[in-house]
């Protein structure tokens, strides 16, 4: 048997003092960009497409703008009266941050071969054409599934590809009116309006990157892509939502309201104060109970007139009357103190004041990008935030500007 062997002690030895450390600086996390790899190429123009598009390349998407080479590019390039050098303008850039930019002829074999190029090494395609000219160009999954067959391909047309309307152009504001929205929008004495901006624009672009992303993984786990189909007409026809829903099953027809008030709740809608407007929101009984006591009139509550929503709602005429001369009595920023911890209030701002307003500064809601006429271009900066942090932003390239490093050619020229 073997004798355990007797340990055995160190000797202690006196440890050299350490030189002092320099405190240490926390490094700077990265910033999220959850899309960073993928590649979009994006045949676009205008709105509805580069409004969707942005938020790819904001969310950290290499977006490549596949401008056409013999008409200048997106058009939007030239839009709006202020002009950022040549061919660019704060319109454009509005619709168009972050991304890169290269001119191709696609009628030609060469710009045809470094589209697909481009193809094999992306996983999307965007366009919004009208709807007979992807299939023309060569634009669809069954073209360009022969050089990548997991690449996604978003078509943002007016009214579809695949029904008698696929060659009619259309914009946002000509679907507001045949879509019923306009009927809806403005006083009722007044003649039918449509939305302040092009927010049909909006929520296509916005749709049509919900379906890309949602098949961006299917294809990442099947190797397979697909068409993705959003037409602006549909869209705005999905924007009735209740409305639609009301008609469709009891035949009742919504229109426009007074001091747009609310379709069946109230009060819900707009009251003059003595230097301005504010809207007010109760939809629920413990914000009509909060008004009524804000106001220092706890007999509106005890009104058999005012009982309900409903009823409210039915004798808005007589309600209105007594709210206007109670908010009238005081400024818009007095009823914001006052009411603003206690129930649903807003400020009806103009242009000027809804940008300017502080809290808009607070909240990070206006950037600034570097453009090389404009060191310090202000812009709305990205809705989303990614913990806590908002997204990073940059000038959208000049047009052509990445033929060189993306095809290894200068820009198209007509």
């Amino acid at each position: 048997m073997d004798q355990a062997k007797p340990s055995v002690t160190a000797p202690e030895v006196s440890a050299a003092p350490e030189a002092p450390q320099a405190p240490q600086v926390p490094a700077t996390p990265e910033p999220l960009r959850p899309l960073r790899g993928i590649r979009v190429l994006a045949l676009e123009q205008f709105a509805a497409a580069p409004y969707g598009s942005m938020f790819l390349a904001d969310l950290g998407a290499e977006v490549i703008k596949v401008e056409n080479a013999l008409t200048g590019g997106d058009a939007a390039r030239y839009g709006g009266p202020y002009a950022l050098g040549a061919a660019d303008s704060e319109y454009f850039q509005g619709w168009n941050l972050n991304k890169r930019s290269v001119t191709l002829d696609l009628t030609s074999t060469e710009g045809r071969r470094a589209l697909e190029r481009l193809v094999t090494g992306a996983h999307a395609v965007i366009n919004n054409l009208r709807g007979d000219v992807p299939a023309k160009l060569g634009l669809d999954y069954a073209s360009l599934s022969a050089f990548n067959p997991a690449i996604v391909c978003l078509h943002i047309s007016a009214y579809g590809r695949d029904n008698e309307r696929a060659a009619r152009p259309g914009y946002d504001y000509l679907m507001q009116a045949e879509a019923g929205l306009m009927s809806l929008t403005g006083e009722p004495d007044g003649p039918p309006a449509r939305f302040g901006t092009s927010t049909i624009d909006f929520m296509s672009g916005m749709t049509g990157i919900v379906g890309l992303l949602a098949c961006l993984l299917q294809a990442r786990q099947t190797g397979r892509g697909c068409d993705v189909d959003v037409s602006l007409f549909d869209v705005a026809l999905h924007q009735l939502n209740y409305v639609a829903t009301w008609y469709l099953n009891e035949g009742h027809v919504s229109g426009r309201t007074a001091r747009s008030a609310h379709f069946a709740i109230g009060p819900v809608q707009t009251y003059a104060t003595s230097d301005g407007w504010v809207y007010v929101m109760c939809m629920k009984e413990k914000f009509w109970s909060a008004l009524a006591e804000g106001l220092s009139r706890p007999d509106l509550q005890r009104d058999p007139r005012f009982a309900t929503a409903q009823l409210r709602h039915r004798n808005s005429e007589a309600l209105t009357a007594c709210l206007d001369a109670e908010f009238s009595r005081h400024s818009t920023e007095h009823w914001l103190r006052e009411l603003g911890e206690r129930l649903p209030i807003a400020p009806v701002h103009d242009l000027p004041q809804a940008l300017d307003n502080p809290f808009v500064a607070r909240s990070g809601m206006i950037a600034t990008v570097a453009h090389p006429d404009r060191p310090s271009l202000r812009v709305l900066a990205n809705p989303i935030r990614l913990n806590g942090e908002r997204l990073a932003q940059a000038v959208c390239s000049p047009i052509g500007a990445d033929n060189e490093s993306l095809l290894g050619a200068p820009p198209s020229k007509p």
